[in-house]
């Protein structure tokens, strides 16, 4: 029965994250999410809305300039890779609210793509004008990078060179940005002479002795349930760590407005000077990792799992598909890049990010009930094996014939279908759950032999009290057995499923209820009937029905009370 419990609730989990407008593409990350105790999240399209407004272009001093704007359209405009929600900002810009049109007057020469080492990308691009014998060769990316390749910048009205008063100047410019919320691109230019005997190609070694002429400064609000979905999962024990390529002060203002508390920041410069072992220490103290590249956003994400954590990590982009893959579960959402949509695991239709927190209940509720399964099942089969192991030590006969405890068993899985349907107390959802394999070890070895302990109480009521105890009773003794033992394993279904009192203070779902008294009603109906007679059972005298309830009490409250002390002891239940 452990495949079809476990599939039946795992599809379950999906249908329930499908009602949620989640895309569950692996049954299996279900679970995970259940498990999940460290939810890694980019910054920009996860935590922030998708939509990017660009709000600014400035010079150096932070004055409103259309130079850098110019340039940036051209940039944006003429390459022809994969265009992220910055260019789209900038084309929509100039396009919907200006009235430029910056790409007449020019063709595109050569392009030289992003990457995420240089962080920045090139067009080379001429005008059509036949007086002007030279090529262009415009550069977008992070501010610091392009700095580091500029000789010259427009300052004060001038071309000046790149000196160390020049270069604070514009880093002031840019930390400010930053402080209030702008994500910030510089844009810088130079002049290439056109060779007149060769076709000129170009690279990332052109991208040097760049003019900085300013700035583009991008608006990039967090989602409205960004906040409200951190407390839930920070609630249910799920620890939240941005990793974003973006600089640490954009990011730091992020999770100030998403109230996420920043116990610590780790660049990726500082990143590469450490060893996996340095690393392993600051992971766990680290709430921002700033600045990362694609190689180092994975490796975050194998260090965390490599001290035992189960992973989660949120993406869209294309530098988040090796971090997406690397997780225990990978989150993205519908408006990704096609390459994070078939790295992820689980796929959000929906901005709202609560579907994370109902993800992640849903994770461990579904858990729970695999748990419930296997801890029934191993007990159960452990006490079984330990009855008919001790009563071949002193009876002359089989306690029960191997065709009734076949029927027995198939009767007692029955009861356990309804499983995934059932409730789960709140305390479990409260923080993550994990496989404990030597749990279910212990809990066979404790709870198994209680009800060998009954089992060996009706044996004894039914060799003497009732007189099974000669070959000519032993249809009785084998029916006496058979209805306490089927009783009693699906009486433990109600005594397991919870670490509280059953029916007082935690009741199963109906579904449960409704098909555990099905069965023992019909264990107990069996021996009066035709195939009661057929698996050779004989119909029970009345007065055994008042033993039988007395065992079973008996036998649930030693079992509640090994509960409370296995608890006390090993601090958990399931």
């Amino acid at each position: 029965m452990l495949p079809m419990i476990v599939t039946a609730n795992l599809a379950k989990g999906s249908v329930a994250m499908a009602n949620q407008k989640v895309v569950v593409k692996r049954l299996n990350a279900i679970q995970n999410f259940g498990a999940m105790d460290v939810l890694c999240t980019d910054k920009t399209g996860t935590l922030t809305q998708d939509k990017i407004i660009l709000e600014r272009h400035i010079d150096l001093h932070g004055y409103e300039s259309h130079e850098p704007l110019q340039y940036g359209y051209l940039n944006s405009y003429y390459q022809t890779g994969l265009k992220n929600l910055l260019d789209v900002a900038v084309l929509e810009h100039v396009e919907l609210n200006t009235k430029l049109r910056p790409s007449e007057g020019y063709t595109k020469v050569d392009e030289i793509p992003f990457d995420f080492v240089r962080r920045r990308m090139s067009v080379v691009v001429e005008e059509l004008n036949p007086s002007h014998n030279k090529h262009i060769l415009i550069c977008k990316g992070a501010v610091e990078e392009i700095f580091n390749i500029c000789s010259h910048a427009k300052y004060q009205g001038a071309i000046t060179r790149m000196n160390e008063f020049v270069r604070a100047d514009g880093m002031r410019v840019t930390q400010q940005l930053n402080e209030d919320g702008f994500r910030v691109i510089a844009v810088a230019y130079k002049e290439i002479p056109i060779p007149q005997d060769t076709i000129p190609t170009y690279g990332a070694k052109d991208e040097c002795d760049l003019i900085l002429v300013g700035y583009l400064a991008f608006l990039d609000p967090p989602k409205d349930s960004a906040s409200q979905a951190i407390m839930a999962l920070q609630e249910h024990g799920v620890a939240v760590k941005i990793i974003t390529g973006d600089n640490d002060i954009v990011t730091r203002k992020i999770c100030q407005e998403v109230d996420l508390q920043i116990d610590g920041i780790l660049l990726g410069s500082q990143m590469e000077k450490m060893s996996d072992e340095q690393l392993a220490d600051m992971v766990d103290t680290t709430t921002v990792f700033a600045k990362m590249s694609p190689i180092q956003k994975a490796q975050i994400i194998r260090v965390l799992r490599s001290k035992g954590h189960t992973v989660g990590y949120m993406g869209d982009g294309i530098n988040d598909a090796a971090a997406l893959r690397d997780a225990d579960v990978g989150i993205s959402v519908d408006t990704a890049v096609d390459i994070a949509k078939e790295s992820a695991d689980i796929i959000l239709l929906e901005k709202n990010l609560m579907v994370l927190e109902r993800g992640v209940i849903e994770g461990r509720r579904t858990f729970a009930n695999i748990l419930k399964y296997l801890n029934m099942t191993a007990s159960s089969n452990f006490g079984n094996v330990f009855s008919v192991m001790g009563s071949s030590a002193f009876l002359p006969f089989l306690p029960m014939q191997p065709i009734q405890l076949l029927t027995q068993n198939l009767l007692y899985d029955i009861s356990q279908i309804t499983i995934p349907f059932d409730n789960v107390d709140k305390d479990f959802l409260k923080k993550p759950q994990k496989w404990n394999v030597p749990n279910i070890g212990r809990f066979m070895l404790f709870i198994g032999p209680v009800s060998s302990i009954f089992d060996y109480v009706t044996f004894i009521v039914m060799w003497f009290v009732f007189g099974a105890n000669t070959p000519e009773q032993v249809q009785l003794f084998n029916s006496g057995w058979f209805v306490e033992g089927l009783l009693s394993q699906t009486l433990i279904v109600h005594m397991i499923r919870t670490s509280r009192w059953p029916f007082l203070q935690s009741t199963a779902s109906l579904p449960v209820l409704l098909l555990t008294g099905i069965i023992i009603a019909i264990g107990m109906v069996i021996p009066f009937t035709p195939l009661g007679a057929a698996l050779g059972m004989v119909p029970l005298p009345m007065r055994y029905f008042g033993w039988l309830w007395a065992i079973l009490g008996a036998y649930c409250l030693l079992t509640q009370a090994i509960k409370l002390w296995y608890i006390r002891i090993f601090g958990k239940w399931l």
